[in-house]
Parts: C-alpha cells; sequence; structure tokens
C-alpha cells in the first residue's frame, strides 16, 4: 500500500467479554486445526465474494455443510474442522442467505463487500526514513554506552521501560517465537535475521497457509509496517541498528494482507491464529483491526460471522498456549463511552456513517475475549495524543510515541518522540501509532514468558498486568492548549483508562 492508513482499536468491557464467549466462542479441542486445502472451482462469469460458513465442529455436520455449499453456489477454500470454520467463495448474492437456513450451521456471512479481484496498520502519520546525519548523531552518542547498539542513543522507548537493563539480565528465551500477524516481515534485515524463524512463518492471504520460501515477507518496501513492529519485539543485540524489547527471543511473520487491495480480511486472520497455534507460537502481536468493517455490529449477520469465526479461531490460538496482544487504536476514542461515529465502513467499497455503540458492535480482534489490548504513551509517560482509551477497555500502556504537539520530545540525538525500528531493505524509521506501543507489551510479554514457561495465556496475561508500572489519570489532558480537555480518563491509578493496570516494565518482568 502506496500510503498506510490510520487504524482504530477498541476493547470490549469485561462484562461484555464474558457473554461474548458464552454465546460465542468454544475452547476447541487441542487437536490441530490445520485446514483440509480444496481445489475450488473457480468461474469468471460473476464477480465473487468471500464467506465465512460457522458450523459445529465435527465431521459429520462439516461434510455435511460442505455438500450443501456446493449446492448453493459456493466453493470450498479451506475447512478448519476443530473450530468449525469453512472458508468459501461464491458468486451467488443469495449465498450466504441460503447457507444460513442449512442445518448445522450457527452463522455465516461475506467478509468484504468488494469482489474478489480487485489494512490497514495502526501507525499514525507516515514513516520518516533515519537520515544520514541522524545515524551518525545516534552513533557517536550511543558509543558512549558500553554495550550499547549503534542506533540504540534514539531508542528513548526502550529505557523508558527498562528494556536496555533487563537484556543485561536476560534477554529471553530462544524457546519462545512471537509471530507477527501484519503486513509482512523482511527477514533479510541484519537486527531480525538472528531471531527469525522461517519455520512458524507464512502467507495467510486468502484463508489458506503458504509456507513457502519467503512467502511470509512484505510484498513490497512500502509495507514497512510489520517489518517495524519485528524490530521493536526482538531486533537482536548483535552490534548493528537497534535493539528490540526481547533481543533473545524468536520472531515469526504470518502475512495476512490481500495483495490487491493490502486490507486484513476475516479469512486470513482466521488462518494467522490457526497456524500459529498449530506451530507452537507463544505470542501473536496484532497491530491492526479486521477488515472490511471498524465495528462488527452483532445484529448485522455478515458482520456477526466474522466475529464469530475469528473468535473461534483466536480461543483456538489460546487453548493451544498462545497470548494474543493487540494495540488499542489511533482515534482517540473514550471505548466506554455509549455511543461512537464509524465513517470508515466498509472500507473496501463506500464508507457510510453510523453510530454504534461499542459495547454492542465489536472491533476483531482487539475486542474478543482474552485478547491484551495496548493503548500508546510518549515519552513523558502520558497518553499519546491518538490513542484509544477507555476505563475497563485498555488493559496495559507502552511506547508508542507521540510528536504531534512537540509536547513529548525526547532527550535524544534525534530528538524524535516517535519509535524508532527495523524497515524493509536494510532501513530504519521513526513511527509513532498503537502499531508501535503493541509489540512493546508483546516485547514484555515475551520477557515473562521466558522466565516463567509454565504460564498459560491467562496466567501470563495476570503477570503482564501485575509487572507494569502504576500510571494514575492525568490532572489535565488539554493537548492542543486550548483550554479544552481532549480526552477524560477515568479510575484510580491501580487501573483506569488512559492506562489501565498501568506501562508495562520489561525490568521488572526479568527480576
Amino acid at each position: 500500500m502506496s500510503q498506510p492508513r490510520s487504524r482504530r482499536r477498541l476493547a470490549l468491557a469485561v462484562p461484555v467479554v464474558l457473554s461474548l464467549t458464552a454465546s460465542l466462542g468454544f475452547l476447541p479441542a487441542a487437536a490441530s486445526a490445520s485446514p483440509h486445502v480444496e481445489a475450488a472451482a473457480e468461474s469468471a462469469d460473476a464477480p465473487k465474494l468471500a464467506y465465512v460458513v460457522n458450523t459445529k465442529a465435527d465431521r459429520h455436520t462439516i461434510a455435511s455443510v460442505k455438500k450443501a455449499i456446493g449446492k448453493a453456489g459456493g466453493s470450498v477454500v479451506a475447512t478448519y474442522e476443530r473450530i468449525g470454520v469453512i472458508v468459501v467463495h461464491s458468486s451467488n448474492a443469495d449465498f450466504a442467505e441460503s447457507i444460513r437456513t442449512v442445518r448445522g450451521v450457527q452463522s455465516a456471512g461475506a467478509t468484504r463487500t468488494a469482489p474478489l479481484t480487485a489494512a490497514g496498520t495502526n501507525e499514525e502519520g507516515a514513516a520518516q526514513y533515519l537520515t544520514a546525519s541522524q545515524a551518525q548523531r545516534a552513533e557517536a552518542a550511543s558509543a558512549q554506552t558500553p554495550e550499547s547498539e549503534p542506533l540504540e542513543a534514539d531508542q528513548w522507548d526502550l529505557r523508558a521501560i527498562g528494556a536496555d537493563q533487563a537484556a543485561k539480565i536476560n534477554p529471553g528465551s530462544r524457546k519462545v517465537t512471537v509471530a507477527v500477524i501484519d503486513t509482512g516481515v523482511d527477514d533479510t534485515h541484519p537486527d531480525i535475521a538472528p531471531n527469525f524463524s522461517a519455520s512458524q512463518s507464512a502467507n495467510c492471504a486468502g484463508g489458506k497457509p503458504d509456507t513457502s520460501e519467503g512467502a511470509w515477507r512484505p510484498y513490497t518496501a512500502e509495507d514497512y509496517h510489520g517489518t517495524h513492529v519485528a524490530g521493536s519485539i526482538a531486533a537482536a543485540r548483535n552490534g548493528a541498528g537497534v535493539a528490540g524489547v526481547a533481543p533473545g527471543v524468536k520472531v515469526s511473520s504470518i502475512n495476512v494482507t490481500d495483495r490487491t487491495s493490502g486490507l486484513f480480511y476475516p479469512e486470513s486472520v482466521v488462518c494467522a491464529f490457526v497456524f500459529a497455534a498449530d506451530h507452537g507460537v507463544e505470542i501473536t502481536n496484532n497491530s491492526y483491526y479486521v477488515d472490511p468493517w471498524l465495528y462488527n455490529c452483532m445484529d448485522d449477520p455478515d458482520q456477526r460471522a466474522i466475529v464469530d469465526a475469528v473468535n473461534r479461531a483466536q480461543l483456538y490460538a489460546q487453548k493451544k498456549g498462545t497470548l494474543n496482544v493487540a494495540s488499542a487504536g489511533n482515534s482517540n476514542h473514550d471505548l466506554d463511552a455509549d455511543a461512537i461515529v464509524d465513517d470508515s465502513s466498509p472500507n473496501d467499497t463506500t464508507p457510510a456513517e453510523r453510530t454504534i455503540d461499542p459495547h454492542e458492535c465489536l472491533d476483531v480482534p482487539t475486542q474478543l475475549p482474552g485478547v491484551v489490548t495496548v493503548s500508546a504513551t510518549g515519552v513523558s509517560n502520558v497518553k499519546s495524543y491518538y490513542s484509544t482509551y477507555g476505563k475497563g477497555v485498555v488493559d496495559v500502556a507502552a511506547p508508542g510515541g507521540d510528536r504531534r504537539y512537540q509536547i513529548q520530545i525526547p532527550d535524544t540525538p534525534s530528538k524524535d518522540g516517535r519509535i524508532l525500528s527495523t524497515m524493509p531493505n536494510g532501513g530504519y524509521a521513526f513511527l509513532q501509532g498503537t502499531s508501535m506501543a503493541a509489540p512493546h507489551a508483546s516485547g514484555v510479554a515475551a520477557l515473562l514468558k521466558s522466565k516463567h514457561p509454565w504460564a498459560s495465556p491467562a496466567q501470563l496475561q495476570a503477570l503482564l498486568k501485575a509487572q507494569a508500572d502504576r500510571t494514575a489519570c492525568p490532572t489535565s489532558y488539554d493537548q492542543d492548549g486550548d483550554g479544552t480537555q481532549d480526552a477524560v480518563c477515568e479510575g484510580g491509578e491501580r487501573v483506569n483508562g488512559f492506562y489501565g493496570y498501568g506501562i508495562v516494565n520489561a525490568l521488572r518482568a526479568v527480576k
């Protein structure tokens, strides 16, 4: 994508999460959910759409439903038997309505509004590549600190959460892998190559995994988002460039972007969660929302089916021992509000403005049960101007960068309040967003998993919250200085809407 779009994230309050688990989710057995990939017969006579069909998770029901899919004019792309999700293509305009009447089908709907011919991510603003002069200044400053990486002087974010000191105690275990579900990762980058796990990487675009060599990489240099995220998590301390929060753990790539549109469609994300779980991934990082709907409303059958399918997949991953971490969003919304205006959905055709209740219309995967939601902070440990928030919604906060109002400016060589990390083709750049906050939390979670290998996803989330630095609501949040509060933080020091249980602390995680 030539100009990545800003992404906005939501999450549920606890009571709604519990009801969602009961009404939509089920924890499948620990057996493999790997798909049976079908050779679908394609017809070019009419535009095709992609669908998810969710059924009872037994082979007899699935076999019966697959026969009905064929009769209704659909072709099966992939079947995830253990979670009861079938990915289908069809040019029949009445396919979804027809298949919902079939015995054993629990929900079904289109995963997009645009035909299959033709994502976005959660960074705020375009990337600014590190210039030669900036690199020289950073290298000179970094040289004054023993064992520092050449560009580390510009990484205020590592020092903010004690990651530079944590690396001296425990840089993380190579038995722990964080999968970056994103736009692909350039595993040839010198800071990523030492820690990259090709055996746990794939391209899931379209709903079925492609594990051929390099399929996990970004399609073009403009698809840089996943590479930047990966560097923040696990860039190696190898005397080159930058360092990650957990420089001793492994990182893998699951590319879920549609090659034509760059969007993150539901069937691709279903594939990614299942693939990560079946390949022993301990943590997934999710700095996106599932397209084409920013909010998936439960009273719409298509959107409900999306929630159902992705929820089944991420619950399956949790059951297999995977913690899922997601960014909280860049819309500066109060996610515990009664109403939010969504003017961006659907983003694959023509958006139409609508007002939604964030407790009833869900952002996926962030609002799904058990997913860790991460808000963003700047160098002063204040919520970033763009970051979404909400009491009972945000779990933890982490550095995501903030330089819009020149308020949170670090004392670094480049004086850039954004996050410096890796880019395709061996580059480095500054980005800001909750996309940058989530990998910091994922990195700390990887350090915790390294220290507590027995920890389940639920226990790991509890540890992540317990080690965080408690951060109280600011007395004033007037970022632009116009005399009006730009957001209202509710809650106490222990837990509140801006920072959840606090800002992650890598040093405390390893002690």
